[in-house]
């Protein structure tokens, strides 16, 4: 119960701030850097350690820029995200602005659907909400509900106000059936740590073992709808051009992992070329893949190798 008064204490404080103009809430998002990046030291030990094993050819002086202005880049995130719950499509309009739509409702105006590839860049939330208001068809984004229900729909009601059509993870099959026959826009976030005993695949990714997620693959070449990277570009502060890259339209000709493989190296070079922008605070790799131990044993005065 007491959880529940703070988590609607909380949401109030957030409508509250949600109504600042955006000069004061860039303000508070400088103070708020402050406060996670000096203060609190909000996760710098994960940061610093994703972003050295990322980035193993850089000097210390380089990471520590990097991380920096991750830092002041994620608090104006927080403050922009907050914004959601009042910003005008006018607003959003302005500040979120896409390149080769035109490659993507060609499929629409066609009554064809398509898929986008996303991940955790620059403002994914303001670039999701403003698909519905910048393409004909029906926007179904897929979302991992978050675990306080109070909170949860929050976001849900913020995500969903011009015209998306918000899916959790495990109802992505339903949806898609159930929206076949119209022109339809699902898009995936790519970039999420599948869970441990859903960690199929592994790739190298940023200079590490990583495991990915299959969805968007399966999906694909399942229904052989085409897929358009949503390439995130970080003009200026609360301003994002989004190009319509198209990665695959043809998925039913492809090889098993063969999207997971695009997808993942079209991210990689996205974060190398502007790294400050990806969402490195996340434990992005705290799954490691089960290896067979090696042991040495001697047999009859000779060495052979047990996988144990």
């Amino acid at each position: 119960m007491i959880n529940k008064s703070l988590s609607y204490v909380g949401i109030f404080l957030l409508n509250a701030i949600s109504l600042l103009p955006f000069l004061l809430l860039y303000k508070l998002a400088d103070a708020f850097y402050i406060l996670i990046f000096y203060g609190f030291k909000y996760r710098r030990k994960v940061v610093k350690e994703n972003l050295y094993n990322a980035f193993p050819d850089k000097s210390a002086a380089e990471l520590n820029a990097i991380e920096k202005e991750y830092y002041k880049f994620l608090s104006s995130l927080f403050v922009e995200i907050i914004k959601m719950k009042r910003i005008s499509k006018k607003e959003l309009n302005k500040r979120v602005k896409f390149k080769n739509s035109d490659l993507v409702e060609a499929y629409l105006q066609n009554n064809e659907s398509v898929l986008f590839c996303s991940s955790h860049y620059g403002n994914y939330e303001w670039v999701c909400m403003a698909i519905g208001l910048n393409f004909s068809g029906q926007h179904y984004p897929i979302y991992k509900p978050l675990s306080s229900e109070t909170f949860d729909n929050w976001f849900l009601a913020m995500r969903s106000k011009f015209g998306n059509n918000m899916v959790a993870m495990r109802q992505t099959l339903r949806a898609i059936q159930a929206s076949k026959n119209t022109a339809s826009m699902f898009t995936f976030g790519s970039d999420q740590a599948p869970a441990k005993d859903e960690s199929i695949y592994w790739t190298n990714f940023l200079n590490q073992e990583t495991s990915v997620q299959l969805g968007i693959e399966k999906i694909a070449r399942k229904t052989n709808r085409p897929i358009f990277y949503l390439k995130i570009n970080y003009l200026k502060r609360g301003y994002y051009e989004v190009d319509c890259v198209p990665i695959c339209l043809h998925p039913d000709e492809t090889q098993e992992f063969e999207i997971t493989e695009m997808h993942t190296r079209f991210l990689e070079e996205m974060i190398e070329e502007k790294p400050a922008y990806w969402l490195w605070s996340h434990r992005r790799w705290k799954y490691k893949p089960e290896r067979k131990a090696l042991s040495i044993l001697e047999n009859d005065g000779g060495i052979s190798v047990n996988l144990a």
